[in-house]
Formats: C-alpha cells, sequence, structure tokens
C-alpha cells in the first residue's frame, strides 16, 4: 500500500512540474489593454512591420525579398490574402507558384519575421476589384458587397472555409509566425453595418480563437463605423505634423490598448496618365520617429511594393469622369525598388530603427545586378479581327439582343468585341452614342478604325459618316476594376448604345479574354509567317483590322543564368507585353509615366526567350523593343 501511494505522489508531483513547463513554453500572443501594449509570450512587445504582398513578386524571390525587410531591422512582415488569386473562378481553387500562402508564411518564419495577416475578404490594395474574384458579378449580379448580404455572406463562409484551415496552423499560439489577424478592411471608408461587422468578426473568430489578435484597420474618418468591440483598433496614415490629434482620435473610440499606425505611407500608388508619386524621405522619417517615441507599433505600407503583373491591376474613382487605372508597377516609391533592391530610403529608415529594435546579426543583400540585352526585332502577326485570330483567340460568340457585360458572358478581363450592323444613316455624319462604356472602346466599321472613345476622357459620343460602311465593331477593353469606394464595376458595354438616339440591337459579342498564351503560340506559330509583309494600318497608323501580334526572341548566351532586366516599350502605344507565356502586364508608354516593364531574372532562360506583345492601338515605327538595365518610371 505504501509503495502505491508513493507512486501516486510521484505521478502527482511530475504532472504538476510538466503543466508548469508546458505553461512556460506555451506561446502568446495578446494585447494588454491595461498597459497599453502587446504583449509576446507575456513580455512587452512592439513590431516594426514592412507590407509586401505575395501575389506581387515572382515567388523564386520571395526569400530574398523578405530577408531584406529583415536586414532592415523590421521584426515582422504584413501581406494581404488574395481571394481573387486563390479563387479565380466559382469553385476553383489555387495555391501552388504565386498563390502558393503558406510558402511563404514559411519562409518569413525562416527569415525570422513574425506575420500580420490581412484576409480581408475586401482588400482594396489598387487591386482589380480590390481583391475579389469578378465571378461574384456573374454569379449575383445584384449582390451587395461589404454589407449583410445573404449571397455576399455566404460566398465568405465558403472562402474562408478554405481559407483559414491552411493559415491556422501558422497562428502564434499554434507555433507559427502569424501575431495579428484583419477583420475586414477600412471599413469605416466604405458603410456603417455593424451586423455585417459582427458576423464577420464572428466568422474570423471562429478560426482564430485566441491564437493571435484580431484587429481592424481605418483612416480617422472611418474608425466609428470600422470599430468593433474587443477587436483591436488601428490607424493608418502617412507623413503628418498632427500625429498627437491622430492618436487623440484613436483614443476616443478605443481608450486604452497598444497605439498602431498599422498602414504608414513611405510612398504612394500611380495612375496612368500622372507623374510618378515621389515622397520626400525627411516627412517619413519625422513622423516615424514620433510614432516609435510614444511607443506605437508601426507598419510600412509599402514596404516592398512589387509588380501588378497580367491583369491584376485596379482603378479608382476620383468622381464623375474620373475614372483613373492604376499602372502596372507598384514600386510605390517604397524602401525597396520593383526589384527589391533597399533605396536610400530602406537605410535612412534601418537608422532609425536600430535606436528602438536590436538590428539582426545579417547583412542587407546587395542589390541584384540588372543586364542591358540589347534591341530586339518584332515581327507582326495576325489581327485579333482575322479568321485565324478569331478562330484561335477567342472562347466564344454570344448573341443578344442587347450587349451584355464581360460578367454576364463570364470574363475575367481581356477584350469583348461587340458588332452589330448600322441603319441607313438619315443624317450625316450621324452620332454613335455609347454611355455606361467601361472602360475603353476602339471603334470600327467594316474593319475601318474610326475612333477610341474612353472612360477616363470621358467622352461617349463619336460622328459616323454615310461614307464609312455598314457593320459596327465596338473593340471594350477592361482596365481594371474600381477597388476602393462604389465597387459594382461591370465592364464592357453596361447600357444601350444608341445612333441618332435610336437604341442598336441585335448584337455579336466575340469573347477575348487573353489569358491562354498557348492560344497565342499556335496563332502565331501557323498564321505569324503570312502576315510579316502586310501593312493593315490607316493614314495615322492606327491598326485598322483591330489589335496585333507582334513576336520575336531574346537570346540570351552564358553560363552564369540571366539578369533582372526591363522592357522599354518606347514607341508603342498601349497593349500587353507577354515573356516566355508570362503576362508581364499592360504596357501605355502613350501617357506614361511608366514606360518600362519590370521582368524578373525568374522569368528568363539560357538561350531563346519569346516574346510578344498584343499591341491594341498603333505599333511602333520601327517594331523594335529594348532590354534594358535602367527602369523608366517617370516618363
Amino acid at each position: 500500500m505504501r509503495c502505491i501511494l508513493l507512486w501516486l505522489c510521484l505521478l502527482l508531483l511530475l504532472g504538476v512540474v510538466v503543466r508548469g513547463l508546458w505553461a512556460d513554453n506555451k506561446r502568446t500572443f495578446a494585447v494588454d489593454w491595461e498597459n497599453d501594449c502587446f504583449l509576446k509570450d507575456g513580455k512587452p512587445f512592439r513590431f516594426i512591420a514592412g507590407s509586401f504582398h505575395y501575389f506581387r513578386a515572382h515567388p523564386d524571390t520571395w526569400q530574398r525579398k523578405l530577408r531584406t525587410i529583415r536586414a532592415a531591422g523590421l521584426n515582422a512582415v504584413t501581406t494581404y490574402v488574395e481571394w481573387s488569386l486563390h479563387n479565380p473562378k466559382d469553385g476553383v481553387y489555387i495555391w501552388q507558384g504565386i498563390a502558393n500562402l503558406e510558402r511563404f508564411i514559411e519562409l518569413a518564419k525562416e527569415e525570422d519575421l513574425l506575420v500580420i495577416l490581412r484576409p480581408g475578404p475586401y482588400i482594396c490594395a489598387e487591386r482589380d476589384f480590390g481583391g475579389f474574384p469578378y465571378w461574384l458579378l456573374t454569379k449575383y449580379p445584384n449582390i451587395q458587397l461589404r454589407v449583410a448580404n445573404v449571397d455576399y455572406m455566404s460566398e465568405i463562409r465558403t472562402w474562408y472555409r478554405r481559407l483559414m484551415p491552411k493559415v491556422s496552423p501558422y497562428l502564434y499560439a499554434n507555433g507559427g509566425p502569424i501575431i495579428m489577424v484583419q477583420v475586414e478592411n477600412e471599413y469605416g471608408s466604405y458603410a456603417c453595418d455593424k451586423n455585417y461587422r459582427l458576423w464577420l468578426h464572428e466568422e474570423t473568430l471562429t478560426y482564430v480563437e485566441d491564437k493571435a489578435v484580431l484587429f481592424t484597420n481605418d483612416g480617422v474618418n472611418g474608425l466609428s463605423c470600422g470599430h468593433i468591440d474587443g477587436v483591436l483598433s488601428t490607424l493608418d496614415f502617412g507623413a503628418t505634423r498632427n500625429i498627437k490629434e491622430l492618436w487623440k482620435e484613436l483614443r476616443r473610440i478605443q481608450p486604452k490598448g497598444p497605439l498602431v499606425n498599422a498602414e504608414f505611407y513611405p510612398g504612394w500608388l500611380t495612375h496612368w496618365g500622372e507623374d510618378m508619386a515621389r515622397t520626400p524621405i525627411s516627412p517619413i522619417k519625422d513622423t516615424f520617429e514620433a510614432m516609435l517615441s510614444s511607443n506605437a507599433s508601426v507598419n510600412f505600407y509599402m514596404f516592398y511594393g512589387g509588380t501588378n503583373f497580367g491583369f491584376t491591376a485596379g482603378a479608382n474613382n476620383g468622381g464623375p469622369g474620373r475614372y483613373q487605372a492604376d499602372i502596372t508597377s507598384y514600386d510605390y516609391d517604397a524602401p525597396m525598388t520593383e526589384a527589391g533592391d533597399p533605396t536610400p530610403k530602406y537605410f535612412a529608415l534601418r537608422d532609425i530603427i536600430a535606436r528602438y529594435l536590436p538590428l539582426p546579426d545579417i547583412p542587407v543583400p546587395v542589390p541584384l545586378p540588372k543586364k542591358h540585352y540589347g534591341t530586339v526585332q518584332l515581327l507582326r502577326c495576325c489581327s485579333l479581327f482575322s479568321k485565324a485570330g478569331r478562330h484561335h483567340l477567342s472562347k466564344g460568340v454570344v448573341m443578344a439582343d442587347k450587349p451584355l457585360t464581360f460578367e454576364a458572358l463570364n470574363q475575367y478581363s481581356g477584350l469583348v468585341l461587340y458588332e452589330t450592323f448600322l441603319p441607313l444613316l438619315k443624317r450625316d455624319p450621324s452620332v454613335l452614342h455609347v454611355p455606361g462604356l467601361r472602360d475603353r472602346a476602339y471603334i470600327y466599321v467594316d474593319d475601318n478604325f474610326i475612333g477610341i472613345l474612353a472612360r477616363e476622357t470621358p467622352i461617349y459620343d463619336l460622328p459616323i459618316t454615310k461614307s464609312a460602311g455598314r457593320k459596327l465593331q465596338i473593340l471594350v477593353e477592361n482596365q481594371g476594376r474600381i477597388n476602393y469606394g462604389y465597387m459594382m464595376d461591370f465592364k464592357g458595354l453596361t447600357n444601350n448604345v444608341t445612333l441618332d438616339k435610336k437604341v442598336l440591337r441585335n448584337w455579336n459579342m466575340t469573347k477575348f479574354p487573353l489569358e491562354s498564351y498557348d492560344d497565342i503560340a499556335n496563332l502565331i506559330k501557323i498564321d505569324g509567317p503570312k502576315w510579316n509583309d502586310i501593312n493593315d494600318s490607316n493614314n495615322n497608323g492606327m491598326l485598322n483590322k483591330g489589335p496585333a501580334l507582334y513576336y520575336g526572341n531574346l537570346n540570351i548566351n552564358g553560363e552564369i543564368g540571366p539578369e533582372d532586366t526591363y522592357l522599354d516599350v518606347s514607341g508603342w502605344s498601349k497593349g500587353l507585353a507577354f515573356i516566355n507565356g508570362e503576362n508581364i502586364g499592360r504596357y501605355w508608354p502613350l501617357v506614361g509615366p511608366q514606360i518600362t516593364l519590370y521582368i524578373p531574372k525568374e522569368v528568363l532562360r539560357i538561350g531563346t526567350n519569346k516574346i510578344v506583345l498584343i499591341e491594341y492601338q498603333r505599333a511602333s515605327q520601327t517594331n523594335e523593343v529594348t532590354f534594358t538595365d535602367v527602369p523608366k518610371l517617370d516618363g
């Protein structure tokens, strides 16, 4: 009996020791409301973070860029999660390549960075439709976004059931690096639906529990409607002399808790047709130091900006007739360049950080070499309107009495060709009126170019003469869905088209999503050589038969591998660029300010590199492009 009692005592003692050790080793990240700070494993903690969106960089470059962020002294990286990237079609999910969120989080941990996750579901981020998948508008044309709408909330729940189980193992209390998870995004600037806020909070809490800190983020004017009881409120603002007033406004909503600027802007975004946004470092330094001296935590938006590859760039609506499409580069005048190199701004901020946090014992990565590969002569291939162009690049023709939007046609981006026959013109000229155009229309009659209408101008009327012909062709380009504010941004022809106020009917709509490079390559292979000596431009050099394909090869010799470079499209007008099958993004040097497109070395290879331009308006007089070692982002 004594032996049994002794053993029981020993087991009880061992249990107490084990529980004590487990308690000592338990990972926690929490808010100490009373002492206005974060607690990491029970100790006061402050983060200095930088935003880096994994979807804006080639995945093979993630680790180097994360290391550069850590070398600046930052102890956390912040990223959005882009719903549309991972769920591009209804029921289709992608988690590999540039969509490998789990690998990005693992690499951040390897580089000794904590992670602040912003899953939205709305992210803004100057991305198409604010990160929402376009098919929400196809499936629910009357959906109400970012409010307590049954259809909207049902789709969020479905999305979170896919996303959150992937994220959960990486929450801090589960052994991962994720210390904070955002609920919505700058919601107070959009609406004030308390029911929706509370529902999304509960939905997020279901997965996160107490394993990380939940937070909201708003501008000072959005705090009241963005705040959720029991959730940490944070601010966003750039350089300012009124920092005490801003903190005072935060304290009005949230009297206790850590001070956080979750979006501190060291740069800014840029639209086509503007000067490149440039932000001087001096006021950034002053505001940064003022925040740190008040014991605030800070996240730089952006610390590394990156690139809006493909059709992913969004747009803003600056008011009636003020549609503004974002450029392909998201350089943002950030502390790291679009290529990921440290700038003087980087080192100035690093010097400040070193006074508040210990710098890691790793060197700052040196800038990667950039290569001037020279000029490449491109050959002309077929036009979009040619028989071969339609056969290879179109994804179907739809007939309807009235024009249908991209979303009604279940098309993400690219182009849609709307065709109908004109009635006999009673006036000469008659006036073609295209209201509700979104975003840019190239107008042809009988395969002859006659003009451009554009949302950003905004000009929606075009004269048509009796001699022009009978078949009207309106090629509409999606330049990027609005990502901020009112976002029910259906693309294409969203209203009736009229000629002298008479509605035009009986439309054929040909879909050109331009998503399959294999289709483009097959078209060039089969039909390209037939077009080399054909010139179908009008007297002004505009392409008469619709957009045309131009193709060529960049040959890279050597044994050490390719280097980063920039595609200079000076002399071209507007279109898309593909390198080795990758859609590098939109170009528009005609309005600028961006003239070059960044080409990461990971896209290139030793030997032959295939180049394709789809030019919408007017080709370069020389049909040449240049691969240069210097970016041109300022026109």
